[in-house]
């Protein structure tokens, strides 16, 4: 084994990592293929063991099922309390996170991961908890079964017959530090379910019965164990990696084969196939496509597509790399993945050519180290393509340009010759052969050659005009100039290549880069959609159609203004989105359909499809537009599922809001009618009771109890219609020109009782303008002010109220003595249901300053608190004035009249 060198961006990487994880706590998920082999029993005794060495366990949340063998390993342990939820008339006992938090353990033991929490609970799942005691620093042991795991959700659905709705996503599995593995065989488990040691007896020949079968648990166990080993495959590949190990650890076979545009890679992929079911191992078609690739005639593309599509049916994992040199790159993936086995073909092209441009099959030998390549050959197939003129064919335009750039350089070379040296000469030729490699392809190159090094010999070498040549030393002359040109026709050619190749792969990211500005400055699932069609058709020149899958499973088009389809077309696009692989035009399944319709999968399933509509046939045969497609795809998925998950959060946090509401009125209403209604109930029985015994003062106080009471229940009632009708918007304002005097001194008398225990001052300046105001809406505002005053003093304390006429409108104030609101709460306490959070308990519904806003705003006017210097609390609300009615000359009259 040779450890080489880490390579410095992984180091770097590595290091970042490692601070990331500074500060968190790690995690060990204890993974079984089903409930009752052993996952929370093992947890259990591992923490029993850290306990003995000294580390400080915590049992947060342990479901012992009623097992003994379970509840004794707990003995000893400290367990948390449980956290008590009240929903719908039940108590839920649950995890108790900020407990944990604040206890802050050593380690802290959290059973089932996939638990979804009660309601009223800060986090929908378990997991997330455990996520936030991560991050608080603290270790967590925790428990998992696979049919829990997010993507193996819908196999478990297929092979028991049962959907599990609590999932987890493969991200938190992935990101354990550890995963220990608890597995017990499919007989020994059935054996402990009729022992009663996983469910009570019932339960037991229940899930024996459905989900319990022999056969199930077989194919769960090899889910868990599969499972479990791609995670130590990453992890042993991630060390590898880590520690700049390049060799290969044939710690489990894993199979690469190379394919090309050669009929004969058919037969590979086939090999390879056999191969990798032989050893039950993974395998891998990898395909690279070098500078050169799109010089490549139209039926080696099609030969290749075909090769890919046969390797993607048997199985295959598609792998398409761009480099200059094909060894290299299979090389270095084969590396990186720990590939232990390659598959290639024999060489049949001539061997000149491999000391020209060198063998990919030497350089594969040579270069492999411990990884084995295996060289397999086979008969050309009868309708294989003759492998003669593979290239495209040169413009004959190019050899033109060839035979005009030598006449040139003779030309000027005649014109000068007599001041030139004869080696000048040469490299005027040598500098027109390359200028023609520059532009043309290596054949006009080679031409170009050969015609100079003609025209130099029978123009300027002597003798002249003819081909004879008197110095040896000229054909080193000539040589040098042919080797000189071929060279450099050769690099020309691939530089002009790589920059073409890096101009496709700039153009495949700038378009990619583009839809992911446009989809990020989209807002909501439609506008995504269409801002996604938008750049999807000028990427890849094809029309385009999203359909958007509703929670019914309906597919909608994300834009209204395009044709719909017909109804053969919609039946493909259905069948796509129900099954989650692409169909129609292209490929194998209903290929008769007009269009290529892909799956927009993202990580909670098919957020829609994606149909294109190509002029050319071939357009989406080429495994690089397949790339492009599938990451414009993958994108539109990704920004459509986040859109729509902020709206369905969006829709989540307005029915909490609306709960949140109705739960204050609920409560409130509860508190604030019962009073009353007890004062009352009580006065009423004590009347009745005690009719003949009561004094008439006893019964004038009872009766005026009564009655006070009636009159605040009839407030509170009156407070919430007022609030109905100000939300449904069929408040009406009639304004009439009055006094403000007149509503002041109604509103007093209505709280004459209320008030008796406060001095009560008023400052109405005797010029104060009439208001065109509606009486009885602002006499309800002076009363709720005045109410709110009297609840929040003390009794004793001054209450004011206060009128100032402005040029514009009248402002009037209620002003109190007592504590004041906290700062910052100035504004919301004109909020529905809201309560100052200061700890004081004067009752009340919280509507009565939400209902004064509405009634001012309605009148054009606005309304405002603030803490007053000392103490106290002043509210003011203002009142416009305008310009009131001119008085008529019977209004005149009438004071003089009385």
């Amino acid at each position: 084994m040779t450890n080489e060198r880490p390579d410095p961006d992984a180091l770097l990487a590595r290091v970042r990592a490692d601070e990331a994880r500074a500060g968190r706590g790690r995690l060990k998920v204890f993974f079984g293929a089903a409930p009752g082999v052993g996952k929370t029993y093992a947890m259990l005794e591992e923490a029993r063991a850290r306990r003995a060495e000294g580390v400080d366990v915590l049992a947060g949340v342990v479901e012992t099922h009623g097992r003994k063998e379970t509840m004794a390993l707990l003995d000893g342990l400290e367990v948390l309390p449980r956290r008590t939820l009240e929903y719908r008339g039940v108590s839920l006992q649950e995890f108790d996170l900020d407990a944990a938090l604040a206890r802050r353990p050593g380690l802290l033991l959290v059973d089932e991961l996939a638990h979804t929490n009660a309601p009223g609970s800060r986090h929908v799942r378990r997991w997330q908890d455990v996520e936030e005691l991560i991050d608080a620093g603290i270790d967590v042991y925790t428990t998992l079964n696979v049919q829990h795991l997010e993507s193996l959700n819908d196999v478990v659905a297929r092979i028991t017959g049962v959907e599990v709705r609590e999932t987890v996503p493969d991200a938190v599995l992935d990101a354990a530090d550890q995963i220990e593995v608890a597995d017990l065989s499919p007989d020994d488990l059935l054996q402990r379910l009729e022992a009663g040691k996983v469910y009570v007896p019932e339960q037991a020949r229940r899930a024996i019965a459905r989900f319990f079968r022999k056969g199930n648990l077989i194919a769960l166990r090899e889910l868990a164990l599969r499972r479990a080993a791609e995670r130590v495959d990453a992890q042993m590949r991630g060390y590898m990696r880590e520690h700049g190990i390049r060799d290969t650890w044939p710690a489990g076979d894993r199979i690469l084969v190379c394919v090309g545009h050669n009929p004969h890679s058919a037969r590979l992929v086939r090999a390879a196939r056999r191969m990798a079911a032989g050893l039950r191992c993974e395998w891998i078609a990898l395909h690279v496509e070098t500078p050169g690739h799109e010089r490549l005639p139209a039926r080696d593309r099609d030969t290749l597509v075909a090769n890919l599509h046969l390797a993607e049916e048997l199985g295959a994992l598609i792998v398409t790399l761009y480099g200059l040199k094909a060894t290299d790159e299979i090389l270095a993936y084969a590396r990186r993945h720990n590939v232990t086995r390659i598959i290639v073909g024999k060489p049949t092209h001539p061997r000149w050519r491999d000391l020209l441009v060198g063998s990919l099959l030497e350089g594969l030998v040579r270069g492999s180290g411990d990884i084995d390549v295996y060289v397999i050959s086979g008969d050309e197939p009868e309708d294989a393509p003759r492998r003669a003129g593979r290239r495209e064919a040169v413009a004959p335009g190019q050899y033109g340009w060839a035979v005009m750039v030598v006449a040139a350089c003779t030309a000027l070379n005649w014109l000068v010759f007599r001041h030139l040296n004869i080696t000048d000469t040469a490299m005027v030729y040598l500098v027109g052969t390359v200028l023609v490699a520059a532009r043309a392809r290596r054949g006009p190159a080679v031409v170009a050659s050969v015609l100079s090094i003609a025209a130099f010999d029978f123009f300027f070498v002597p003798p002249l005009f003819t081909f004879t040549v008197s110095d040896v030393n000229y054909f080193a002359t000539f040589g040098v100039m042919l080797a000189t040109t071929l060279l450099i026709s050769a690099y020309t050619l691939r530089i002009r290549d790589q920059a073409e190749a890096a101009r496709e792969r700039e153009h495949r990211t700038g378009a990619l880069y583009a839809m992911s500005r446009a989809l990020a400055a989209a807002g909501g699932a439609t506008a995504l959609a269409r801002a996604a069609r938008r750049h999807i058709v000028g990427t890849l020149d094809a029309d385009a159609v999203i359909l958007l899958r509703a929670p019914d499973g309906t597919l909608t088009s994300a834009d209204p203004g395009e044709p719909p389809l017909d109804e053969k077309e919609l039946s493909v696009a259905r069948w796509v989105a129900d099954h989650g692989t692409p169909a129609g035009h292209a490929t194998d399944t209903l290929p008769a359909a007009r269009g290529l319709y892909v799956p927009l999968a993202a990580p909670g399933g098919v957020v829609g499809v994606l149909g294109l509509y190509a002029k050319d046939e071939r357009r989406f045969d080429h495994p690089t537009t397949r790339q492009l497609l599938d990451a414009l795809a993958n994108q539109t998925a990704l920004a459509i599922e986040r859109a729509q998950l902020a709206e369905r959060n969006a829709e989540g946090r307005v029915e909490m809001e609306a709960e949140r509401l109705r739960t204050s009125l609920l409560s409130s209403l509860s508190h604030d009618l019962r009073t009353p209604l007890g004062a009352i109930t009580g006065a009423a029985s004590s009347l009745k009771g005690e009719a003949g015994d009561l004094s008439p003062g006893a019964r004038a106080e009872l009766l005026d109890t009564i009655l006070e009471e009636a009159s605040r229940m009839n407030r509170l009632i009156g407070n919430l219609l007022d609030m109905i009708r100000l939300e449904s918007g069929s408040l009406a304002v009639k304004p009439d020109w009055q006094p403000l005097e007149e509503v002041v001194g109604v509103a007093l008398i209505r709280l004459d009782a209320r008030l008796k225990e406060r001095p009560v001052t008023t400052s109405l300046p005797p010029d104060l303008p009439m208001v065109a105001m509606d009486g009885l809406l602002i006499e309800q505002v002076l009363v709720n002010l005045l109410e709110n005053a009297a609840k929040y003093t003390p009794a004793g304390t001054p209450i004011e109220l206060t009128a100032v006429a402005g040029e514009q409108a009248v402002t009037i104030a209620v002003l109190d003595r007592g504590p004041g609101v906290p700062p910052g709460e100035e504004a919301r306490i004109f909020d529905k249901f809201h309560h100052v959070a200061d700890g004081r308990a004067a009752g009340g519904i919280g509507l009565g300053l939400t209902i004064c806003r509405g009634i001012v705003l309605a009148h054009g006017g606005r309304i405002w608190a603030e803490n007053r210097e000392g103490a106290g609390l002043a509210v003011r609300f203002t009142l416009p004035t305008g310009t009131p009615p001119p008085v008529t000359e019977t209004e005149e009259a009438t004071p003089a009249a009385e």
